[in-house]
């Protein structure tokens, strides 16, 4: 009886099987839904979010501002004659409009 050094087939597959598995569990850590890329493209997202809210914020803070300037309690009248010029169209009667 002699014994031949090849390994049996019970032993390839199931190292084959357990190559694949570590395949495709390394390739959804990386590609999948909730893996390595996944995460990269949501941060870059949050950080473009990020910039567009600390953009908002400064265009709400300077409404607030203008709004303010332009209350009943508060009133900033050379912000009041350039919004009338602006919306109206109006000019003094000592300027000159150039077309």
């Amino acid at each position: 009886m002699s014994r031949s050094n090849r390994p049996r087939l019970g032993a390839i597959v199931f190292f084959t099987v357990a190559f694949m598995l570590g395949v495709y569990f390394t390739f959804a850590a990386v590609q999948g839904d909730y893996g390595l890329f996944r995460r990269v493209e949501i941060a870059a997202e949050r950080d473009a979010l990020s910039r567009d809210l600390a953009k908002l914020n400064s265009e709400i803070s300077e409404m607030e501002n203008l709004t303010r300037r332009l209350s009943d309690t508060y009133l900033d009248l050379d912000l009041l004659d350039q919004q009338a010029r602006s919306i109206l169209g109006m000019i003094r009667s000592d300027e000159i409009v150039i077309q």
